[in-house]
């Protein structure tokens, strides 16, 4: 199966129906607003933000926008996830309900500390 392959994040998000860009624009305003020092990249065919490491990922599928944490923040963050589904590091939200922005910048903000620490350990 051919997979496409994007540049940049606008082109990422401009593939998609109007609805859906509009939730994946939202959530690239939280996360670029919550770790303005994370850089912008396409990493495994999908927007991703970097810092000392990938920070979080995220993207537009057919029936849900997927947030790429890890499994460290779902298991961080699980009572508050509950009305999603989610996997070992995968949450997905509807297509047909608001994004919980609060929620996604707890757990940017989470991620930003963890790899914060990670980058310590480095050196």
């Amino acid at each position: 199966m051919f997979m496409k392959t994007f540049k940049t994040i606008d082109d990422y998000i401009a593939d998609y129906p109007k609805e859906t860009q509009k939730l994946l624009k939202q959530m690239r305003k939280v996360i670029g607003e919550t770790a303005p020092m994370a850089e912008e990249a396409i990493s495994y065919g999908i927007p991703t933000y970097k810092w000392f490491g990938n920070v979080v990922h995220f993207g537009g599928f057919k029936n849900h926008v997927g947030f790429f944490p890890g499994p460290v923040a779902i298991k961080e963050f699980a009572k508050e996830l509950k009305p999603y589904k989610t996997s070992k590091g995968t949450i997905q939200f509807p297509l047909d309900a608001p994004l919980p922005l609060g929620l996604i910048k707890k757990i940017v903000k989470h991620r930003i500390k963890v790899t914060n620490v990670k980058s310590k350990k480095k050196t």
